[in-house]
């Protein structure tokens, strides 16, 4: 009992050891932002032909720290993935370990994609289409919050979205998930995707279908990368217990 107390202990103190990490490169990636926040603002307002108003001094500081805030999370990414593999690296296998380690850079390299699909070809649109609304009927006007809190709230959500294939490919590793399952799921799957399309772009078919489309492509995708990482899984199996396939008869 006493053993398993100091494991669960030892545990703990890992994963606080991990998080501390993962915070406080956070915290100087969030400096180092803020030190070429006044560059980043300017490159996302460059095509934006009108200033943003701000309703007090206080607001500026906060728009700046959003912006540098969104910068170290993106940043931080491979940080914190580096730093969860360690803590799951003493249950690995060795081979295990070189799999798992691979997926680090290519969730910096989809959530990095998917910002970049939502902040190139989502948002235009959905500006655009809004503001097409208020053409001779409203005085537009952006405050800075609101602005930037518009601008992260339609991107950000696509960067997460497109880490779907790394994990839908990691926890078919680990046996959580099968392509079976995600090809049973593929109806409920398309649904759920499409609601949210919906929800976040406006009442626009052409809008809806472009970010329907590519959320499509990214499930199938996954279940393509499922397959093949459940095909690799099982002949290691049956390698393993040295069973030979059957080979198909014509």
């Amino acid at each position: 009992m006493k053993n398993h107390e100091l494991t669960f202990v030892n545990h703990l103190g890992e994963l606080r050891k991990r998080l501390i990490i993962t915070l406080l490169a956070f915290i100087v990636f969030l400096f180092g932002s803020f030190m070429f926040v006044q560059e980043i603002y300017e490159w996302l307002i460059r095509d934006l032909n009108r200033d943003l108003a701000v309703l007090g001094p206080s607001e500026i500081l906060w728009v700046y720290f959003m912006i540098s805030g969104v910068s170290a999370f993106a940043l931080t990414i491979p940080i914190a993935a580096h730093q969860t593999w360690l803590f799951v690296k003493p249950g690995l296998t060795k081979k295990e370990r070189k799999i798992t380690l691979a997926y680090i850079p290519g969730l910096f390299t989809l959530f990095i994609t998917g910002l970049s699909f939502g902040y190139f070809v989502v948002y235009p649109i959905v500006l655009n289409f809004l503001l097409s609304l208020s053409k001779g009927t409203f005085e537009t006007m952006f405050t800075a919050e609101k602005y930037f809190k518009f601008m992260i709230n339609l991107t950000l959500p696509f960067g997460l979205l497109f880490e779907i294939p790394l994990i839908a490919m990691f926890l078919t590793s680990i046996g959580v998930i099968n392509p079976i399952f995600l090809a049973k799921a593929r109806k409920m799957s398309y649904f759920l995707l499409t609601l949210l399309a919906i929800f976040i772009t406006p009442p626009d078919i052409l809008s809806d279908i472009l970010v329907i489309v590519p959320l499509f492509v990214l499930y199938e995708f996954s279940v393509t990368l499922s397959k093949i990482v459940y095909r690799k899984k099982i002949k290691k199996q049956q390698t393993d217990n040295n069973i030979i396939p059957l080979k198909k008869t014509s």
